[in-house]
């Protein structure tokens, strides 16, 4: 199993364990749980009411709520995992009052019509009924993936409707979730790190967010330590190049110059050549008597002009002539 659909399954196994002590909570929870893992379907001219879930202990939670708040009798089967499905999943059936449940829970309008969206009733309900929503649509048909660049919390929806229906829910909550298509397949998705630990919170999968914000948490200091480490590799590579390009063009200073360089100048020349992996100011700390950065580098720019300009009158390269070409001029 990999990591996201690890991560997915604590999730989901703690959000079915979760306790709802109000029937409009529990109702709102089972009425996306059908809404979002199944649908009406005519079975001998009767509406019938399918959901498809992933695991026993949701089968049990969805057909507890279906006894206890509606008085149905459900059946469940298994489907075995075949081709693309990794595991085995539970379809959890209503035929017998299957069009009952579907008005009493919502899936049908006044005129016999599957809903399109969510329930009005539910995504205007109480804080408490708006967080048993996400938390049935995530039973349903959610997955959360490890957090980190890629980090997102992810519910496939039926429709554009549900999921425009859901993201106003999540709004409702406080938290930011956008809607997308992607090959024709609605989405709902919130990628900030901490709208997810938010609505992780919301749906009560309060172990998993303590878990899932340490690991964000490790996951940041990684990353970051590994910047610093870029960073210092960067100035380190650009500090050697600097110092590769300025001997050369020091070296080739001295040669256009030969004995027409001033004493001072050659004298910061040569320590240039002698000390190649120093910095200026450590050259200034090799000098006798010692002498400050910027005196060295004054000394060094000096002795490059006079180079260069001897160069251009005698019509031949200047400093820059022996510098290689993934090199720049220091």
């Amino acid at each position: 199993m990999d990591k996201r659909l690890a991560l997915t399954a604590d999730v989901k196994d703690e959000l079915a364990r979760v306790e709802v002590s109000k029937t409009t909570v529990r109702a709102a929870e089972l009425a996306t749980i059908l809404r979002f893992s199944g649908g009406l379907h005519m079975i001998s001219s009767r509406i019938a009411i399918e959901s498809e879930l992933d695991t026993a202990l949701l089968a049990r939670r969805v057909r507890k709520d279906l006894a206890e708040l509606y008085g149905v009798r459900s059946d469940v089967s298994v489907i075995a995992a075949a081709g693309l499905r990794r595991t085995s999943h539970f379809l959890v059936r209503v035929l017998d009052g299957g069009e009952t449940l579907a008005r009493q829970t919502g899936l049908l309008d006044a005129r016999r019509r599957p809903i399109r969206g969510l329930p009005n009733r539910l995504t205007t309900g109480s804080k408490e009924e708006i967080a048993a929503v996400w938390r049935g649509a995530f039973l349903a048909h959610g997955s959360l993936t490890d957090p980190g660049r890629s980090a997102a919390l992810e519910i496939t929806c039926p429709g554009n409707e549900a999921a425009m229906a859901l993201v106003g829910a999540a709004g409702r909550l406080g938290v930011v979730a956008k809607a997308r298509e992607v090959r024709g397949v609605h989405r709902v998705v919130i990628r900030d790190g901490d709208a997810i630990g938010a609505m992780l919170v919301h749906m009560g999968a309060q172990d998993t967010v303590l878990n899932w914000e340490a690991l964000r948490q490790r996951r940041e200091v990684r990353a970051t330590a590994n910047r610093l480490v870029n960073f210092d590799d960067a100035n380190l590579r650009r500090s050697a190049q600097a110092a590769v390009a300025a001997c050369a063009r020091v070296q080739r200073a001295m040669e256009i110059l030969g004995t027409d360089i001033p004493e001072h100048l050659r004298y910061a020349g040569e320590l240039r050549l002698s000390f190649r992996d120093s910095s200026l100011d450590e050259l200034g700390h090799h000098a006798d008597p010692p002498m400050t950065k910027d005196a060295v580098a004054g000394r060094i720019r000096r002795l490059l002009a006079m180079a260069d300009k001897k160069a251009a009158d005698l019509g031949i390269a200047g400093t820059d002539a022996d510098l290689p070409a993934d090199l720049d001029e220091a």
